[in-house]
């Protein structure tokens, strides 16, 4: 199968990390992958070249003009499938795959993002065949039915590889401000999370007094953010407080936390949670949020309820308190990661999309 992936996003994150997942386990399958997306940016950094073709694309161009320069790529490569994210991909692929004709569309739906088709994507729907993907089935549930989509929705849950956590190298506690001897509780965060945020900077006041070795370390897209700063120092907690903002080795700081919270949304925190999960660390995440489609209460972390700061401080001091108990946890979030959420049934999941929509006689 031949299949080009489109992303006009300059940013690494979760719904970058999905696409630049699937690329890779359909090229190790021997499918011919090609990757189309903006030139210097984050994106293109983190994707793995030699493992697929990787295609500048500049995103400052009319969409006309990134239309008739994507058909290109699509009729030199003899593609038969696009995958996208949002409308505009969704256009400009469908009106590339129109004028090369060829190729046929399957457009992922981002986790936890409601359905909304703009009129350029009923008119993509028109343009070119095309196929929905979702995250879960409770998001395919909640979708419209679209009376012009060509294919039967699929869902594609994403997952990782457990096994791969193994050889990360833990990341130096001192350099995040957690010397030996502390206990570090990592939040993952994203811009979505400022609320989720400062009652995680809450609970830590409230913590500190009688956990002097209680250290937080903040991670992800804007954790370096000078509000944060700002209310930690108004909690005056700055002194406990690590914001580190975004870095290469997200996942050798996971690794080597006593505690995970989840503060960010949709494909960010569902890759949070399975990065914890597979690193072995129990999984604070408040209820109502995407946690509860991953997080087992009690077994694999604690879902906390929503603003209640001294009934959260209460259950973070009792697991911090004990340490088996956080182990087991560590061990049933790493089992059920394997065993539920691996990589390899997101691939199989995918393919099986891929396959359906690369049948001309579907179209």
């Amino acid at each position: 199968m031949r299949i080009l992936f489109y992303s006009q996003s300059p940013e690494w994150n979760g719904s970058a990390r999905a696409m630049a997942a699937a690329a890779r386990g359909m090229s190790e399958r021997g499918h011919n992958v090609t990757v189309v997306c903006p030139p210097e940016s984050q994106l293109e950094q983190h994707l793995e070249f030699g493992a697929y073709e990787v295609v500048s694309l500049s995103t400052i161009l009319p969409a006309f003009v990134t239309a008739l320069r994507l058909r290109g790529v699509l009729h030199d490569r003899f593609i038969q499938v696009i995958v996208v994210s949002t409308d505009r991909e969704h256009l400009i692929a469908a009106v590339a795959a129109r004028l090369a004709e060829r190729a046929a569309i399957l457009r992922r739906v981002r986790f936890g993002d409601a359905l909304k088709l703009s009129r350029g994507a009923r008119l993509a729907l028109r343009f070119a065949p095309t196929g929905l993907i979702f995250s879960s089935e409770d998001q395919q549930r909640r979708a419209p039915a679209l009376k012009l989509a060509r294919f039967p929705p699929a869902v594609v849950p994403l997952g990782v590889n457990a096994q791969a956590y193994d050889a990360i190298r833990p990341a130096s506690r001192a350099s995040i401000g957690a010397p030996g001897g502390t206990r570090l509780l990592v939040c993952v965060y994203d811009r979505t999370g400022r609320s989720r945020a400062a009652s995680v900077l809450r609970v830590l006041a409230l913590l500190a007094p009688r956990h002097p070795e209680l250290r937080l370390a903040l991670v992800g897209a804007g954790s370096d953010d000078e509000d944060l700063r700002m209310h930690a120092a108004a909690l005056r907690i700055t002194g406990a407080v690590s914001f580190l903002g975004e870095r290469d080795d997200y996942l050798s700081v996971l690794s080597v936390a006593d505690l995970g919270w989840v503060v960010a949304d949709g494909d960010n925190a569902v890759f949070a949670l399975l990065d914890l999960l597979a690193s072995r660390v129990p999984v604070l995440a408040e209820r109502g949020t995407v946690a509860e489609q991953y997080v087992p209460d009690g077994i694999a972390g604690i879902l906390l309820p929503r603003g209640e700061a001294n009934d959260i401080a209460a259950a973070v001091a009792l697991l911090l308190g004990h340490d088996d108990r956080r182990a087991a946890m560590g061990g049933a979030g790493r089992a059920r990661v394997s065993r539920d959420y691996s990589e390899q049934k997101m691939v199989d999941a995918f393919e099986a999309a891929a396959t359906t929509a690369s049948d001309r006689a579907r179209w």
